[in-house]
Parts: structure tokens; sequence; C-alpha cells
């Protein structure tokens, strides 16, 4: 079976992703693709890792675990998805020593354990530093910036730290690794992505995050223009969906304010072109694949 596991990272798509793929879920369960509701596995899930880090896998785990989350005969399933964006921690916890996450490979490494007869794939989107750390930091209880970053300094938390260490300690596990900033280009491909589905087949809420950000009379014309070009191809696609987006994006919805006490146009500048070159050295970590528009 292929297990595929969405993580994250915390303040990326709020839940968008987990809402589209659940508008296809009676066709997805036709194709062998399981999708059950999180509510079914999210703390089972934290507790079976939790256990394996202290026993060895027992020979009925794994068919204890699926038979405790589908709702459907686990025999007739190719393809698992899950979603757990606490998966590694919560977020008042998710840093230490200027890590982001320091556990997640050794959690990884526990759930590969598990499902060591199978294909396990992590999926996780990241997003600048400069945006992403005010947006975590303002999800917790944390009152002080120093104390939730554990006194790190910000321009020393990487992505491509967090995905080598994966890579390191679950090597088993292939990475699927999106640019929350790009969501909006990739959205349908994110989602057969996760699907295990062909390039070209339909699926329901391809433009969903699209609706979101866009105007109402700019979603209009998009559509009307998709209708009188049925045969463009996703790279076509997306170039068409930059342009409507310059012209009919929703400012709020797309421009992001970082109001943090002592932090400058400068040092945002500056996290925002180390995120670029992070991305860049991402996409070299062997068994990492970065969805680009």
């Amino acid at each position: 079976m292929q297990i595929i596991l969405h993580a994250g990272a915390h303040s990326t798509d709020e839940g968008r992703l987990l809402k589209t793929l659940f508008r296809n879920r009676a066709a997805f369960q036709e194709r062998g693709i399981a999708l059950p509701r999180p509510r079914h596995y999210r703390q089972l899930l934290s507790a079976t890792v939790k256990a394996l880090s202290k026993r060895p896998v027992g020979p009925d785990s794994r068919m204890a675990f699926l038979d405790a989350i589908m709702d459907q005969d686990s025999n007739e399933v190719d393809r698992l998805v899950l979603h757990s964006e606490n998966f590694f921690c919560v977020p008042k916890i998710a840093f230490s020593k200027g890590r982001i996450y320091p556990m997640a490979g050794t959690r990884l490494g526990y759930l590969s354990n598990l499902f060591a007869e199978d294909e396990l794939e992590l999926f996780i989107g990241v997003r600048n530093p400069a945006t992403h750390l005010p947006a975590m930091f303002a999800a917790t209880p944390h009152t002080q910036f120093t104390e939730f970053l554990d006194g790190a300094d910000p321009r020393d938390i990487y992505w491509s730290d967090l995905i080598t260490s994966i890579r390191q300690e679950a090597p088993n596990v292939r990475v699927t690794v999106w640019c929350n900033e790009d969501t909006p280009l990739i959205w349908g491909e994110l989602v057969r992505e996760i699907a295990g589905l062909a390039a070209n087949e339909p699926i329901e809420g391809a433009y969903d995050l699209l609706a979101e950000i866009m105007s109402a009379e700019g979603m209009a014309r998009f559509e009307s223009y998709l209708k009188s070009h049925p045969d463009m191809s996703e790279m076509q696609k997306r170039r068409v969906i930059s342009v409507f987006l310059d012209k009919f994006a929703l400012d709020d919805m797309v421009e992001e304010e970082v109001d943090l006490q002592g932090w400058t146009e400068p040092l945002i500048d500056q996290m925002t072109e180390q995120y670029d070159e992070d991305i860049f050295k991402i996409s070299r970590i062997p068994g990492v694949e970065l969805l680009s528009p």
C-alpha cells in the first residue's frame, strides 16, 4: 500500500487542502484511494508513534492501525491519505536549538517501521520564514518571540535542515515539498500528486484556492477563458492564472504584512533572499521532489 502523510507545515494552507481532497473523497474511494476522516486517526497516529518509540512493531500492529482508522476493507485500498499538521509536534514546541520540528525525522522513522511493507511518502508545504515565523508565533501561547524560537536567530531557521534530517533519519520515506506562496498556481497538481492521479485527470476543486484570492469578476472571466481553451496544458494554465492574478487578485488576501517588534524591512528582505536560496538547496536533496510552477 502507498501511505501518504500530509504533515503541514503549520500556518500554510490552513486546512484548505484537506477540504479540497474531501470534495473528491467518493471518487477517490472508487479508485482504491482511502481518505479517512482525521478525527478517526489523529490521536491514534500520535499514540502509535509514541508507543513505537518505546517498543518494536508487533506482528499485528499495522493491521490493527488500518482496521481502526478505515471505514472500508484495507485489502481494497491501494493508497491511503492521512493528514496531521501536528504529526511532528504542536506549534508551541516547534523549535529547539535553532531547528524547526527537531523530532520530525525520528517520528517518521517510527512510522516507516509500522509500514515497513508499504511505501510511505511525506507531503509538506513550506513558507517564507519572514511571514511563517510570525504566523506560527501568533498561534501559540508564547508571549515572547525569543522564547518561541528557543533563543534562535530567525535568520538561522532553514527548511533544508528539516528536509535533510528527515532524509537521514527516515531514508525510506520519499518527500514532496512545495512553497505555500506557489499554491494558487499548483493547487490542482498538488491534489493530483497526493491522490496519485495523472496530470490531466479531472478533479473537483482544482481552483478552490484561486477562488478565495481572486475577485468574483476575475474568477468568472478565468472560468470562461478555461471553457474557451479546453486543450491548454498545465503549464499554460499556470501562465493564465498568473495573468489573471496580476489583474484580479484581492490585495488583502495575497499581501502578507509582518508586524513583529524589531523586524525591519532589511531583515525581512534578507530572510526572503535566504528562503529563495534554501528552496533551491531543497530541490537538490536526493529523494525529494519539489513541486513548483
